[in-house]
């Protein structure tokens, strides 16, 4: 496929007679002259063809493109050409006089573009062999930088691995690159910058560890970075002049390992690709290449100084010497924080040994004395180093705590807690004093340091919190208030982070630490001292005094929960709610929480408190569900008080009727003797039921009675196992000795017969009172068959009609027993 012949343009004048436009910066076509276009080759190339316009009047040059293989011309209404000249960074555009002219040069572009894209396929074929796998990379030149850009970023993914190891076997591809870069460079070849940027970045995202050794080493790397650049998407940003002129390599301590010395540039230069040149083009799998390569880098150089002996004692040697200078120390403790954040990268087993050699040579002394200093950016440093040192091992820590010499630490670990570090502030310090007041550490160290705590610092802690707030209205007419030791308290401006710190730091002690909460939380006041929060205008200041008590009576103790009644601790907390009013906030959930455990968990000491002393404040917020229930469960725990301690009378005459029928019952069925058994069961009788005038025993019915128990006081009522009862007449004869004989027989049997049934009835009835009706008839019925005689046969019917008449007044006197109470029931008592 030859290049197309010369054209003749003396006899086609007429067909490529063609106006030229150029599209300005206003959107509008300006004439830039009319002349005659022809395909031609450009001058010193026999293969690069393009289209000539010469004027018709002067024959000048009007217009010289480069056909493009690249889709950007348009045919439009079939006399027109336009397309985007990125020589020229403009529209251009052919108008021609006839539509024949038009078709003709529309098809030589046609053409031309046909054979530039066959040609490339052509060049590419070289490169791979029959199986299509790849053979060899193009030749690092300028002409075939569209070839290597091509064969980088289009492969498949086998035909990537395929380029690694090409570009990973000629050692000297990217020498030639970047030789070539600085060419394109020295040039100014735009084109060829933005062609090799994107060829970097392809290789980049290839995702090699051993690519990345070789780009990244001191010789390639500020080249590679310089390639990096030229991204037309973004602006020119000057890369290697930041890092050769403003990146400062600061060496606090000389490093005389090469390979430490390289690897530590190499890490930074990695990281500053990532981070800075190259952070929307990375993919996620390639950012954890890069990731894993500094991690390495890190643990090497670590390891590499802390093998070093003479290393780790020059530096301990120059932070303990009084002649170091302040800014050498400075960077002595910055290198040592940086050095302890580094080997983060070692194993475990490997941190915790690197970090005992640094306790050997005495690191806590230097952070004693660091705690010590006035720059506060120090203070922060050593408190990082001493969190590295926790998180490692705690009892190397508490060890030396409790050494003489290491008793000033937590005292200066507390101070740093209540010391304001600006934007600064952090929580290490509450960190630290956490892990060394833990409790679910073991031995006697963590005891001996608890014991330092509460001596020595928690009155300090308190003394921060009443000076911080301000004087409670109510109180300011009555008294000056004072703090621990006794001294007017000065309200000062702490910053609200550590009265919160405090606070957190409080909460963890009364979780830990129960056995401490009488001795040194209710004697010295400190529940009364920290709702002094309450009064601060932060909310969330309030809500961390209200979190505080939560988790005082989350322990449940009976001592405390008085304590809190006895001293109105929680008048603050409910003033807080009575000032925060229908406003929903978390003060308002931490408040209804609290109230919440005190209803669940029936604490009837606080909710008896809590009602009787505040519900007139509370009633307005009844309509809130935990009132309603802590009211509707006071309710509930004083009815129930109230039916244990004091029952009513319907349970008072309950009891008394249980009572006498159990006496009657007993005196009943254990007698010794028949005339014991119905002596028995008048007497009870006689207590309970007014004799009619017609049944009465010989005494009249207004006559009160002598003796509780019976109708008239006999003196052998006891004694004489003779005893009959009087006879109801005078015409009345004892009973004969058969009719007597005959008359106990049927009362054993009778009595036999009935005493189960009573028994089961009263068992089974309880304290109904059909059962006591069915007892006091049985013994009517009993009582009326052994006064009445039985040997007259022509009496029988006055004997029924005696009978019926004693049963009704039995009957009438039971009816009238239930009615009348217990009071009416008894006589005589």
């Amino acid at each position: 496929m030859g290049a197309p012949e010369k054209l003749a343009t003396s006899n086609n004048n007429s067909m490529q007679r063609v106006k030229v436009y150029r599209l300005n910066d206003d959107g509008k076509w300006d004439d830039q002259g009319t002349g005659h276009v022809t395909v031609d080759y450009l001058e010193r190339s026999s293969e690069e063809l393009s289209l000539f316009v010469i004027d018709e009047e002067d024959n000048e040059t009007l217009l010289v493109h480069r056909i493009s293989s690249d889709d950007i011309y348009r045919k439009q209404e079939d006399t027109i050409i336009s397309w985007r000249d990125s020589e020229y960074s403009s529209d251009l555009a052919l108008s021609f006089q006839e539509t024949t002219g038009c078709s003709y040069i529309w098809d030589h572009i046609c053409n031309i573009q046909r054979n530039l894209h066959f040609d490339t396929l052509r060049n590419e074929t070289s490169y791979h062999g029959a199986n299509n796998e790849l053979r060899e990379l193009p030749a690092v030149e300028l002409s075939t930088l569209p070839s290597i850009l091509k064969v980088v970023v289009d492969s498949s993914v086998t035909d990537q691995l395929c380029v690694t190891e090409l570009i990973l076997h000629d050692q000297i591809f990217f020498r030639k690159l970047m030789d070539l870069f600085r060419a394109c460079e020295d040039l100014e070849n735009k084109d060829g910058l933005h062609m090799i940027y994107k060829i970097v970045k392809g290789i980049i995202l290839l995702n090699s560890p051993q690519i990345f050794e070789k780009i990244f080493g001191d010789e390639l790397i500020m080249d590679v970075i310089g390639c990096l650049e030229y991204d037309l998407e973004t602006p020119h940003i000057h890369h290697r002049n930041f890092l050769k002129e403003h990146v400062v390599f600061k060496e606090a301590i000389p490093i005389k390992d090469p390979l430490a010395l390289s690897k530590i540039h190499q890490t930074y230069r990695i990281g500053y690709l990532k981070d800075v040149v190259l952070p929307r083009v990375l993919d996620e799998a390639t950012i954890a290449s890069l990731n894993s390569m500094i991690h390495s880098n890190n643990g090497m150089v670590v390891t590499l100084l802390k093998d070093d002996s003479t290393f780790i004692k020059e530096l301990f040697a120059r932070l303990k010497s009084p002649n170091t200078s302040p800014d050498s120390k400075r960077n002595l403790v910055f290198f040592l924080q940086e050095f302890c954040s580094l080997s983060k990268s070692l194993q475990m087993v490997q941190q915790l040994r690197l970090f005992r050699d640094l306790v050997n040579e005495g690191i806590y002394g230097v952070i004693t004395d660091i705690l010590q200093s006035e720059d506060k950016k120090l203070v922060l440093t050593g408190t990082d180093i001493l969190i590295f040192s926790v998180n490692q091992d705690q009892t190397m820590l508490r060890s030396y705590v409790n050494r003489q010499e290491g008793g000033a630490l937590l005292g200066l670990l507390v101070k740093g807690m209540l010391t304001d570090f600006g934007d600064d502030m952090h929580c290490q310090f509450l960190e630290i004093i956490r892990s060394l007041l833990d409790s679910f550490s073991s031995g006697g160290q963590r005891d001996a340091i608890v014991e330092i705590f509460y001596e020595r610092h928690l009155d300090q802690l308190i003394n921060v919190i009443m000076s911080s707030c301000p004087p409670n209205d109510a109180a300011m007419a009555g008294h000056t208030s004072k703090n621990s030791n006794g001294n007017h308290g000065i309200q000062t401006n702490t910053k609200p982070e550590i009265l919160l710190n405090i606070c957190d730091l409080l909460c963890f002690c009364v979780l830990h630490h129960p056995y401490r909460i009488k001795c040194n939380f209710l004697l010295n006041g400190v529940v009364d001292k920290v709702l002094y929060l309450t009064r601060r205008k932060e909310k969330y200041l309030v809500v961390a005094a209200v979190r505080f008590v939560r988790t005082l009576i989350s322990h449940n103790d009976e001592h405390l929960m008085s304590y809190i009644g006895k001293n109105n601790v929680f008048r603050p907390i409910i003033d807080a709610f009575i000032r925060n009013g229908s406003r929903y906030n978390l003060l308002n959930s931490a408040i209804l929480e609290l109230f919440e455990h005190i209803r669940k968990d029936n604490l009837k000491i606080l909710l008896k408190y809590l009602v009787e002393t505040f519900w007139d404040q509370l009633v307005k917020f009844d309509s809130l569900p935990s009132i309603q229930s802590l009211k509707v469960r006071y309710d509930q725990a004083q009815e129930h008080a109230s039916n244990r301690n004091d029952p009513g009378p319907l349970d008072t005459r309950r009891r008394v009727d249980e009572r006498a029928l159990e006496k009657e019952e007993e005196d009943y069925f254990n007698g010794d003797s028949d005339e014991e058994d119905s002596t028995s069961a008048l007497r009870p009788r006689s207590t309970r039921i007014r004799p009619q005038p017609g049944l009465s025993n010989g005494s009249d019915a207004s006559c009160p009675s002598t003796r509780a128990g019976g109708l008239v006081d006999y003196e052998d009522d006891e004694d004489d196992e003779d005893y009959k009862p009087p006879p109801r007449k005078q015409s009345e004869k004892p009973e004969d000795d058969e009719g007597t004989l005959e008359l106990r027989l049927k009362r054993k049997l009778l009595g036999a017969k009935e005493e189960p049934d009573l028994v089961k009835k009263r068992r089974l009835g309880g304290k109904s009172p059909k059962s006591k009706e069915i007892v006091l008839a049985t013994l009517c019925s009993t009582l009326s068959q052994a006064v009445l005689p039985a040997k007259s046969v022509a009496g029988t019917n006055d004997t029924n009609e005696i009978r019926l008449e004693e049963k009704g007044s039995a009957s009438q006197s039971e009816n009238s027993n239930v009615e009348n109470g217990p009071e009416k029931g008894v006589t005589g008592q």
